[in-house]
């Protein structure tokens, strides 16, 4: 846990579950499989951006800053659910064979 803490926000932590839920609710959807990935990735760096930007950013180096680490922080807590995901589905599948 100390080093996914050490690239990941304690504070963002929370995205993954969100993020999983929100790929199990897709995966309902008339969506095309492919494209889930995509759109969890957009949401998880909209949620960092957002919570980011409320910790404050003045001067427009913060805000490449913000940007950065918003994008970094989204496609990790995304990496993170997905293989949340993948590991729910082989141990499914494993206990099958």
């Amino acid at each position: 846990m100390t080093e996914l803490t050490a690239y990941l926000c304690p504070e963002l932590m929370i995205l993954v579950p969100v993020l999983y839920v929100l790929g199990v609710i897709l995966k309902k959807s008339p969506l095309q499989d492919w494209l889930i990935p995509y759109i969890l990735c957009g949401v998880g760096c909209a949620l960092s951006f957002a919570y980011l930007a409320g910790q404050g950013a003045s001067a427009p180096e913060d805000w490449m800053t913000l940007l950065f680490s918003a994008v970094t922080q989204g496609v990790l807590c995304t990496a993170c659910s997905v293989y949340v995901k993948n590991l729910i589905k082989q141990g499914k599948e494993g206990r099958r064979e």
